[in-house]
């Protein structure tokens, strides 16, 4: 059974951090590509941050210099984290996990809600 289980979100003020984790189970880790979503109420969910299997990491323009994204392939683990947070980061963060080609899988975490206000 495939588990993505994210954990990290809450409440923090305007240019506070956070750390967001997705522990992964029953998928082969290191082969999937793995990325943070979002979604804020009344809009659709965006990309955050994504890191491919090999390491390459690709980031939406409204959080770069401020989100960085990495895995532990050891640990089975992706994180995000997020420095000098607005308002406007305020959202439900899912993970998602994605093994492309012809055996293409993707899976879905249930989000965790962060947000920023003071």
């Amino acid at each position: 059974q495939v588990q993505l289980v994210e954990s990290g979100g809450g409440l923090v003020q305007p240019g506070g951090s956070l750390r967001l984790s997705c522990a992964a189970s029953g998928i082969s880790f290191s082969t999937y590509a793995m990325g943070w979503y979002r979604q804020a109420p009344g809009k659709q969910r965006e990309l955050v941050a994504a890191i491919t299997s090999g390491g390459s990491t690709n980031y939406a323009d409204s959080v770069k210099g401020r989100f960085t994204i990495s895995r532990d392939n050891a640990k089975n683990t992706v994180s995000l984290q997020m420095n000098s947070l607005k308002p406007e980061d305020t959202a439900v963060y899912y993970c998602k996990a994605d093994r492309p080609g012809i055996f293409a899988r993707t899976y879905w975490g249930r989000g965790t809600q962060v947000t920023v206000s003071s």
